[in-house]
């Protein structure tokens, strides 16, 4: 991110009123990813959203894009659970570490389903769009690349 940028996420002054809106605008995230309730994730994303691996670069645009990484997360791993550990909620966003487990049942990423139960830590941050009032997106960044390889070694090639 440019220095510039980051100076005016920097200088954003903390006002009652938008913290409310940010902290039940996460709530409302959270809750719809639990019901894997693609639809309600949608409603609290910018159009132009952007989701990234941190481990990977794989990143998915807009809402196009949200709904296929949803869509693939959700599939390939049906039974996954985030349990909160820590939050923090300011003007530039939200920043979220959980503890995550899961069952590795379909393709992630390229690779194959292991059929393995992971738990990993996860830290996820949801950029702040102080204009359009929603989040750009998720940053998200894994304690280990398990999540990733779903507890295989095996990657499969695409054409």
């Amino acid at each position: 991110m440019a220095h510039e940028a980051v100076r005016e996420l920097l200088n954003r002054t903390p006002n009652a009123s938008e913290y409310r809106l940010i902290r039940r605008l996460w709530l409302a995230h959270s809750i719809a990813e639990d019901k894997r309730d693609i639809a309600g994730l949608m409603a609290t994303l910018c159009d132009d959203c952007v989701y990234e691996m941190g481990q990977t670069g794989d990143s998915w645009r807009g809402h196009e894009g949200a709904t296929r990484f949803y869509t693939g997360m959700l599939s390939a791993f049906p039974d996954v659970r985030f349990d909160l550990t820590h939050i923090v909620i300011g003007p530039q966003g939200v920043w979220e570490e959980a503890l995550v487990t899961a069952t590795h049942t379909g393709e992630w990423l390229g690779y194959a389903p292991s059929g393995n139960h992971i738990e990993l830590r996860t830290t996820i941050l949801f950029p702040w769009d102080a204009e359009k009032r929603l989040f750009k997106g998720e940053r998200i960044y894994l304690d280990s690349d398990e999540m990733l390889r779903g507890g295989s070694q095996t990657r499969l090639r695409h054409g």
